[in-house]
């Protein structure tokens, strides 16, 4: 599962971004996997590893719920079970 969210352009600035993936480990586990940067720009990422899929689902909806209230955006989302 795979969100893509994107801040407005607004001045002289490229827009930030925050790419959420979820991601099946090859031990049976879960990683949330978040890149937040800047448009053409320099990112990072993190990682957060969950036994239990239920539990890495809800931190994936935690978080983009987090910057959907900052005013972020939600521009592409991909995966089964992508939440709307």
């Amino acid at each position: 599962m795979r969100l893509l969210l994107q801040q407005r352009p607004g001045g002289p600035e490229a827009p930030r971004f925050v790419q959420l993936m979820l991601e099946r480990d090859l031990l049976g586990g879960w990683t949330l996997v978040r890149e937040t940067g800047q448009v053409g720009g320099r990112s990072s990422v993190r990682r957060e590893q969950y036994l239990d899929q239920r539990e890495a689902f809800k931190a994936l909806e935690h978080a983009r719920d987090l910057q959907l209230k900052k005013g972020f955006q939600l521009m592409f989302a991909q995966g089964v079970d992508a939440p709307k």
